[in-house]
Parts: C-alpha cells; sequence; structure tokens
C-alpha cells in the first residue's frame, strides 16, 4: 500500500448516516452511497464525522457502519474515522476502537465539554498520536466544537510526532488559516479544507490537498481539484462559483444543513430517508425550495445516480 499522505488527498466526503422510519440504520441506503461517492471519483471517505450525526450513534451502530463500509469498500480508497472524546482516556479509547475496525486515519476534535486551554490540546493529542500508530487528522473546528487550536499548538504537535501528519482546517474563513498552518509547519502537515468546501476554491489558491465537504456533491468537488491540479485555474474557479449558491445552502445554521443533505440523496434515490437525529431537525420547506431552485441549471450526479 503507498504511504497514505500519497493516497490522501482531494476530496474526501464526510459519511452521512441515514436512517430508516423506525429509526434504525439503513443499511441499502448505505451502501449505495459509498459505492456512490467511490464512483463520483472520490479519494478517500471519512465516517464519523459531525455531518456523519456520529455524536447520536450508539457504539453498537457505529460498529455497524464501520463493518459495512469497510466490506464495501474494500481498500478502494483510504478511510478516515473520527475519534476524539471529552477527555484523554475515552478519546483513547475510540481512537484504539477505530484502529481495530478499519481506520487508515484519525480524525481528532479537541475535547469540547471543559473548553481546554493550549496546554490542555497539547496533552491530549499526544496522548492520543502515543497510542495508537495510525496517522492522525487534527480536526481544528471552532464553529463545531467551540475550541479554537493555536496554530503554534498544531507546529508543536507536527514536530513531537510523526504520525500527526493531517490538519482539517475549519477555523472560518477556513483559507486564511489554512495558509498560517502550512507557512508555520514549513509544509510538513497536510491540510484539508473543511466547512462542506464554502471556501474551496480559496483553500486551493492557499496550498491545501483537498477537502472534507459533506456526501452529496462529491462529482462537482471532483471536477473543480482536476481542473485545480491540472493548471486550468480560471476554469477551476468558475466550476466552483456555479455551485456556490447550492453549497453554501447546505451550510446554513439553525440545525437544518444536515436535512438538506440528506433530502439531495432522498431526490436521487440513494437514500430512503431524509431523517435526522436530534438536535438536527428536518429542513423548512422554505429552504429546501431555495435548494432546488439552485440546482435547476446546475446538474448533479446524485440527483440521476439510482435512475443510472
Amino acid at each position: 500500500m503507498q504511504n497514505i499522505n500519497e493516497r490522501l488527498s482531494g476530496v474526501c466526503p464526510i459519511l452521512p448516516t441515514p436512517f430508516c422510519e423506525d429509526d434504525t440504520i439503513d443499511c441499502g441506503s448505505l451502501e449505495r452511497e459509498v459505492n456512490f461517492l467511490l464512483d463520483s471519483g472520490v479519494s478517500g471517505i471519512a465516517l464519523f464525522g459531525n455531518a456523519s450525526e456520529a455524536f447520536a450513534l450508539t457504539a453498537a451502530e457505529k460498529q455497524q457502519i464501520a463493518e459495512l463500509v469497510v466490506r464495501v469498500n474494500n481498500g478502494r480508497v483510504p478511510l478516515v474515522f473520527g475519534a476524539g472524546g471529552t477527555g484523554i482516556e475515552p478519546a483513547i479509547d475510540s481512537a484504539q476502537w477505530a484502529y481495530k475496525n478499519g481506520a487508515d486515519v484519525l480524525m481528532m476534535m479537541p475535547p469540547y465539554m471543559i473548553k481546554p486551554d493550549a496546554h490542555s490540546i497539547y496533552d491530549y493529542s499526544a496522548a492520543v498520536a502515543k497510542a495508537v500508530p495510525l496517522p492522525i487528522m487534527i480536526q481544528d473546528a471552532p464553529g463545531a466544537c467551540g475550541v479554537n487550536i493555536p496554530i503554534d499548538t498544531i507546529v508543536r504537535l507536527v514536530n513531537d510526532y510523526d504520525n500527526i501528519r493531517f490538519v482539517k482546517a475549519e477555523a472560518p474563513p477556513t483559507f486564511q488559516k489554512a495558509k498560517k498552518i502550512i507557512e508555520a509547519t514549513g509544509g510538513k502537515v497536510t491540510v484539508f479544507g473543511g466547512l462542506n468546501a464554502t471556501f474551496f476554491y480559496e483553500e486551493l489558491c492557499s496550498g491545501v490537498v483537498g477537502t472534507m465537504p459533506a456526501g452529496e456533491f462529491p462529482d462537482v468537488l471532483v471536477r473543480v481539484y482536476e481542473l485545480y491540479t491540472s493548471g486550468r485555474h480560471e476554469q477551476a474557479r468558475e466550476e466552483f462559483y456555479r455551485y456556490l449558491p447550492f453549497i453554501r445552502l447546505g451550510s446554513v445554521p439553525g440545525g437544518m444543513a444536515m436535512a438538506v443533505h440528506k433530502e439531495v440523496l432522498v431526490k436521487g434515490g440513494i437514500f430512503r430517508t431524509a431523517k435526522v437525529r436530534n438536535p438536527y431537525v428536518p429542513a423548512s420547506p422554505e429552504l429546501l425550495e431555495l435548494v432546488w431552485q439552485a440546482l435547476e441549471t446546475r446538474p448533479l450526479k446524485a440527483l440521476e445516480y439510482a435512475k443510472a
């Protein structure tokens, strides 16, 4: 197998979790989603991120999802598992479980119940890095967890632990902090963008190697990435800005964003329901109307996938 740094770049979507009407995991929809992502040319798949509703899944459900995704993926692309916890001990337990159940990379947010200072963030991340041999991605997502990771803390961790190899930059505007991290680490760490790819073109200009968005528009971002990395920057910019009105609607605050992602997958026949778990809420009719309007003149593979 290639070095994971060489394999993990480009578009690595966060796998959404489909639910049946009775609130159990919809394994048929999950398998269709994995195949859809692979057929769309993604470079990796991330499980148990914020857009997977990981915080609302039981341990048994995570086991069920991991087994299915590992089987369907069959080693085709690297799998990134969200791991971590509200303290060092549960974070280590989560990381070791991921290591044993098919993770190629761990994606780790800082603890968030008690907001840690820089010293505590370092100790937490270092403890996990020492506990598992997997490459680790630090997820700097203050909007999701309320904790901002200082750049000098990231630099210390990258320099002190060889398996801390990636950062997912989600502090808005993402491209600014991504560039500072790349410069501060001398390019030693591989940086991905986040926040549902709302600044993907700008992130590419800042030196990121890819993005980790929601799971309903990978084909769009794969095209943008391929255009940019082949030197066709103007075409990449035009393609990205063409879809930006739609992408923005999948990032709205208020708990509806997850339902937007799922409603697109339902309309395309990939998911059977758009059911979300508390504290997410269904998308309002007004928001969905804006989504469908944004897609009227913008083709999306997800809307045609199940018909093919």
